[in-house]
């Protein structure tokens, strides 16, 4: 089955569920950064978001994922080169890390997906700056998810962001439709060409998900065969939202109730 016919356009009522997994999303990422400092775990980032999924009553659709393995967590954290699918475990953050986490969350039957990068203390320029273009690389995308447009279009605003800061984007890994399944299509790359590919119409739902790396777009599996790696060690930064697609424009699915991302960063250039 192609990923074009896996495209479930939801309605408005269930855009407003989607929405509220959405927020509880957010709640469960801002308790994973809210615990991160030097001596914690990854372990223990996890741990603060899967407490957030049970005070609502829901459930992480990574837990348990078919893989090379079940996936055995409700989050991904990954740590510094580490891009994405980092299993969480005993490793102890310290300062100067750069701490990528991404969660899921089903809510009613239906999936929110979202992930943010923040530091642990005081960071690098580098990583500073590296944190600040992915995460402006997601908002550049969200805005072309218009009526109308073509997938790459978000895909080339995507692209163009991060490389014209001298970054790069994976080549292997890709946003994704989401709803009552947390992969559905139609897939995004962080790469392309405006003006093709799918025409965006109202009531699409997609998990739109920048990774970028500062050395290489090249990445290696790690032997967990899970966590991803860039390929020359360098740090990576990794910034999703889902995001709905609507008449009105993008609708952000993926934020607390006021409205903010679980990690914005005040510098991020739009």
């Amino acid at each position: 089955m192609s990923w074009e016919r896996q495209i479930t356009i939801k309605s408005a009522q269930e855009i407003e569920i989607m929405r509220q997994a959405g927020r509880i999303n957010a709640e469960a990422l801002a308790a994973a950064k809210s615990v991160a400092r030097p001596g914690a775990t990854t372990a223990d980032l996890n741990a603060a978001a899967e407490e957030v999924l049970r005070k609502y009553g829901c459930y992480s659709p990574f837990k348990g994922y078919p893989g090379p393995t079940p996936y055995p967590a409700s989050t991904n954290v990954s740590v510094n080169e580490e891009l994405v699918h980092g299993i969480p475990g005993k490793r102890k953050l310290k300062e100067g890390d750069i701490v990528s986490v991404d969660c899921g969350t089903v809510y009613e039957g239906f999936v929110a997906d979202s992930a943010i990068t923040f530091g642990v203390g005081q960071v690098s320029e580098t990583a500073r700056k590296l944190m600040e273009v992915t995460e402006g690389a997601l908002y550049a995308g969200i805005a072309k998810m218009v009526v109308g447009n073509h997938l790459g279009d978000v895909s080339a605003a995507i692209q163009q962001y991060v490389e014209s800061r001298g970054y790069y984007v994976t080549r292997e890994y890709t946003g994704h439709g989401v709803g009552r399944e947390m992969h559905e299509g139609p897939q995004v790359p962080n790469y392309g060409q405006p003006g093709r590919g799918l025409i965006l119409r109202s009531g699409m739902t997609i998990a739109l998900e920048p990774m970028v790396l500062v050395g290489t777009p090249m990445t290696r599996v790690m032997p967990d065969l899970w966590t991803v790696k860039s390929a020359d060690g360098s740090l990576t930064g990794h910034f999703e939202h889902s995001v709905a697609v609507t008449e009105n424009g993008p609708y952000i699915l993926t934020t607390l109730d006021e409205g903010q991302s679980a990690g914005r960063n005040a510098n991020v250039q739009l």
